[in-house]
């Protein structure tokens, strides 16, 4: 999936310093747990989930047959990678084509599954549709942008009532220096918080039982400091303005990128990470994985190497974050290597080799990885 090219810039290779991963956390000593990823879950009030596509059979897509097997063994809950999207069922301001999330919400009520609505809002100028950023607003701006957008958020409700269990409301408003986007809507509307708070106050309208989630991906990574103060001040708002939020979706595509072994880094990030934890929480939130994988991009080319720290680094993130009663869904962004979004995501590998930041490789086995979150999932505190 082609979201987001951002170049990560005075990088040291991540070298030999990443075998060194620490006995404890090492794959390899862990016992093995039976059971799908959601039934370990499930034990512990955690819902488990994967985002999916409705491409064709070559695609993580539940019309894949093999891909399909991984989330109904592993997903109690389906959300869709694209489908939901503006650019997907909004063609133009007057159409909307509902084709392909039908097909997946189908899916999902078929097999039991829960869905998450992703997303009503991508307020980023770059994936708003085209027309939308060139639409003329006319004399009174206001009133037309305020139409476009709560039409849209009320058709998607009133369609999927009472099948949608979480909405990202809005999506990533937050930029990294501590700014909040601008697009065509929003000013036509006046700014980006009278457009964020209509948009959340639309869905409470149409969604009254539904969580209603702001969704962003500021991460534990070093260089995240403003991200995550734009996103702190972001939700204060939302406190003091009323705004029906229920809860941050944090995206957690996290990523290896420093010199070192493992725990170093995890030691490095884990306190101002846990302090921004505490804050959203200390507002009354709830906190969702919304979108995990691990970006292994620096790591070296040895596959053992590579999924052993992907493994151990996973883990110490995932016991850190099911630590809080307040995480209660957790959602892989895709299920099999091949299909990640990472793969197209940019800087790519220098050694041209695919990432392999999914608990599935691409021959559709289990990898290092799966082992570290159904272990992180059985040991989580039960909700």
């Amino acid at each position: 999936m082609k979201r987001r090219e951002v170049m990560i810039g005075g990088v040291a290779l991540f070298t030999a310093g990443c075998s060194t991963v620490p006995t404890s956390l090492s794959p390899a000593k862990m016992p093995k747990i039976t059971g799908g990823l959601h039934q370990i879950g499930k034990a512990r009030g955690i819902n488990v989930g994967s985002a999916t596509g409705s491409g064709p059979a070559n695609s993580g897509s539940f019309k894949n047959p093999q891909y399909t097997q991984l989330l109904k063994n592993d997903c109690g809950m389906i959300v869709a990678e694209n489908e939901m999207k503006w650019q997907a069922i909004r063609p133009h301001v007057d159409e909307f084509d509902f084709t392909d999330f039908d097909d997946q919400v189908a899916f999902a009520r078929a097999n039991n599954m829960d869905i998450r609505g992703h997303t009503l809002l991508w307020h980023r100028p770059e994936w708003m549709p085209k027309w939308l950023e060139e639409y003329d607003f006319g004399a009174n701006p206001i009133k037309e942008a305020e139409h476009i957008l709560t039409r849209h958020i009320a058709a998607v409700c009133q369609r999927y009532k009472g099948m949608i269990k979480s909405y990202d409301v809005v999506n990533e408003t937050v930029l990294p220096e501590n700014k909040l986007a601008s697009t065509a809507l929003s000013r036509a509307m006046g700014g980006t918080l009278e457009l964020v708070d209509l948009a959340f106050h639309t869905a409470r309208q149409h969604a009254p039982n539904t969580q209603l989630v702001y969704n962003d991906y500021m991460s534990w990574e070093d260089g995240n400091e403003g991200h995550r103060k734009g996103v702190l001040s972001l939700l204060e708002g939302f406190k003091k303005r009323g705004v029906p939020v229920d809860a941050l979706g944090i995206q957690s595509h996290i990523r290896l990128d420093n010199m070192g072994s493992v725990a170093s880094q995890v030691a490095k990030q884990s306190a101002p990470w846990r302090e921004f934890l505490n804050e959203v929480t200390a507002m009354g939130y709830d906190i969702l994985i919304t979108e995990f994988d691990v970006n292994d991009q620096l790591l070296p080319a040895d596959i053992g190497i590579r999924d052993a720290a992907v493994a151990a680094y996973a883990k110490e993130y995932l016991d850190l974050m099911f630590n809080y009663p307040q995480v209660k869904e957790f959602l892989l962004w895709g299920m099999c290597d091949p299909y990640s979004w990472l793969q197209d995501f940019k800087p790519l590998r220098e050694d041209g080799m695919p990432k392999r930041p999914l608990p599935y490789d691409m021959n559709f086995n289990k990898k290092p990885l799966y082992d570290s979150i159904s272990q992180s999932l059985s040991h989580a505190p039960k909700r």
